[in-house]
């Protein structure tokens, strides 16, 4: 599975590479934000200046992507063909690799036979095909971690030895560096552990209070650097005011307004190099709630469009027939039945009494809670693509096989 997948995406690549190379705007579209901090760390300038123009420095994104491509930036070169192959390589690779936890978790909870359908499924998916070569980005890698992470959460439901624990405490600090939108679900994963120890009469307080030391050693590091670099405690990214003005303002045509973005937008391009980072997001924060308190019942409204966006596709009541578009009627109907084979599968799972539901469940109702309220995108979903997928299979597998046992 993960040789098919890996293949297929290169060649799909060998296609799409170009499309990292535009020189307009310096190269903007290399990695966009985190390609512009990643040339800041290779050139010295240290983790700063996400933008077209030097801003300073930043927490706009979390590090772990940007340090990784600086790394290729100073191998390969910067914004380099070379390093455009590489980076896009990773990208395939974190993608086909996603199969082996997909796989494994399908094979603990649901069987072979689902495990090698949706194992299958994600090698050919094109929703991974397409992502993993069209966004330099940290994409692909948190969701082969955040797969990986409810894998580990499934393994640990009947363990007390300490050093799985311990490893599940660092790779929930490396994924929170990487995209701190998977910790939304954290704390339930965590509760549903605890809870399933007791009903096993376990007691698993300790080596779940070192995995959460161990958690919180690895993201201190970048808390202590933003700390240090700003004076004053940031949780690992800095522009949930931004993002959330981005998808709530008086221009509801699109899912989200590209125009209120510094980088496409002269004058917030300046007044951010002129107010500094720090001080910009904070006038982003009084924004937002002066967006609340003037205008709640289209926070409500807007957030319901979102929700419905998230799992169909639809923003627009008029779509237009445009395969590739994500707001396309193609897309509309792939989504929308991918989703509805999901949720037809998760209810499918908890009629069965699954142990794995309630994990996969926090997953689809958790993991999308911060873009419902900012603004989504096609991308923002995929790290719990692989879920989605898995559910989805054993829904479909329950309707094709109605009244077989054996399935």
């Amino acid at each position: 599975m993960v040789a098919v997948g890996l293949v297929i995406r290169l060649v799909v690549m060998g296609f799409l590479f170009e499309f990292q190379l535009d020189p307009a705007r310096d190269h903007f579209t290399f990695g966009f934000e985190t390609g512009r901090i990643a040339r800041a760390i290779a050139t010295g300038q240290g983790f700063s200046s996400p933008y077209p123009e030097p801003t300073g420095p930043t927490a706009l994104v979390a590090p772990v992507f940007p340090f990784l491509l600086a790394g290729v930036f100073k191998l390969f070169g910067i914004y380099s063909v070379a390093s455009a192959i590489v980076s896009l390589t990773l990208n395939d690779l974190f993608s086909a690799l996603t199969c082996v936890p997909l796989f494994l978790i399908a094979r603990k909870g649901f069987g072979v036979r689902v495990a090698v359908w949706a194992g299958w499924t994600w090698a050919l998916f094109p929703y991974a095909i397409g992502l993993s070569n069209l966004w330099i980005w940290e994409t692909s890698l948190t969701t082969l971690l955040f797969t990986s992470l409810l894998l580990a959460t499934l393994r640990l439901e009947q363990t007390r030895r300490l050093a799985p624990w311990l490893g599940y405490g660092v790779l929930w600090g490396v994924a929170g560096l990487t995209s701190p939108s998977v910790l939304s679900t954290l704390p339930f994963l965590s509760a549903w552990l605890w809870f399933r120890q007791r009903r096993l009469r376990t007691n698993c307080s300790g080596p779940m209070l070192a995995s959460a030391l161990v958690f919180l050693a690895c993201v201190s590091i970048w808390l202590v650097r933003d700390y240090r670099t700003f004076g004053k405690f940031i949780f690992l990214r800095s522009n949930f005011a931004l993002e959330f003005r981005v998808g709530n303002n008086d221009d509801a045509s699109r899912p989200e307004s590209q125009y209120l973005l510094p980088p496409d937008n002269p004058i917030e391009m300046q007044k951010i190099r002129r107010m500094g980072e720090i001080a910009y997001m904070a006038e982003k924060q009084q924004e937002v709630k002066d967006f609340l308190s003037q205008h709640p019942g289209r926070f409500v409204w807007l957030t319901l469009r979102r929700i419905l966006y998230v799992w169909t596709g639809v923003w627009n009541p008029h779509p237009i027939w445009k395969l590739g578009d994500e707001e396309g009627v193609p897309n509309i109907l792939f989504c929308s039945l991918l989703s509805f084979l999901a949720f037809l599968g998760l209810h499918r799972a908890f009629q069965d009494g699954l142990s794995c539901s309630i994990p996969l469940a926090i997953v689809l109702f958790c993991f999308p809670l911060v873009y419902y309220v900012t603004h989504a995108d096609v991308r923002y979903r995929h790290p719990i693509e692989p879920e989605i997928v898995l559910l989805a299979v054993y829904g479909a597998l329950g309707a094709f096989s109605a009244g077989d046992p054996a399935v």
